[in-house]
């Protein structure tokens, strides 16, 4: 299939093409830069992989959780290109859980089967849950839900690994007994879990390109600021 697959969840942007049994990727900076230079660089990126727009077939895009403003940018991007491919025809969306792609960027960068993700969600927490490899099935095992919890309440059996990003924010505050890697929901993750989500059924009309949220509330009030910061202070 000719996919098209971008994640802007983290303050990293990641592109990916699929195309003539070729993967083309591409990496930049994200976070709120990623709504000026999403769509120029997949315009790039399609070029370079030779992939006119009329013939993809699916866009893949990272749902969440992640920066409300990078899923925002995730979901509107994805729902105007699936709209408008193929002259107008349109093609499906497949959204794919962040937590999901950062366990299978682990699994191809590190070599990780039982991985406890962890990406920082700001505001003292982190989005966490646990997936294990199938390698017989070739399918990872999710949970039916997703945490969100400050980094000492996050719990790794023994042997697992924790993967993300958190640990550059949080330190031993998580999980220090653990293992840890770094991992990002990479559109090359999401380009190897595809293939499974889709014969699953997983992809979606384009209308139906919606984010993942786990918190419903994205910043303080100047009084929990304060709040917060006197708390800090105090022995």
């Amino acid at each position: 299939m000719n996919l098209l697959a971008f994640d802007t969840s983290t303050d990293t942007l990641s592109i990916a093409v699929q195309h003539g049994g070729q993967v083309y990727g591409q990496s930049g900076a994200g976070g709120a830069q990623a709504s000026a230079t999403l769509i120029p660089a997949i315009r790039a990126l399609l070029a370079q992989a030779g992939l006119p727009f009329d013939r993809l077939d699916t866009v893949v895009f990272g749902r969440g959780p992640g920066s409300f403003t990078g899923l925002r940018t995730a979901c509107a991007v994805a729902q105007g290109l699936a709209f408008g491919a193929r002259s107008g025809q349109g093609v499906p969306v497949l959204p794919v859980d962040t937590l999901l792609a950062v366990a299978e960027q682990a699994r191809a960068e590190h070599g990780c089967h039982r991985v406890v993700t962890a990406l920082d969600a700001r505001m003292d927490e982190v989005y966490t849950a646990p997936f294990e490899w199938q390698a017989e099935a070739g399918l990872w095992r999710s949970p039916p839900d997703f945490g969100l919890c400050a980094p000492e309440a996050v719990q790794v059996p023994p042997g697992w690994t924790v993967a993300g990003n958190a640990q550059a924010a949080y330190g031993a505050r998580l999980a220090p007994q653990a293992s840890h890697v770094h991992a990002l929901p990479t559109a090359a993750a999401l380009l190897r879990l595809a293939p499974a989500l889709l014969a699953a059924g997983g992809a979606v009309p384009a209308s139906a390109a919606l984010p993942r949220y786990i918190r419903d509330k994205v910043a303080q009030t100047t009084a929990e600021r304060e709040a917060a910061k006197q708390a800090a202070h105090q022995p």
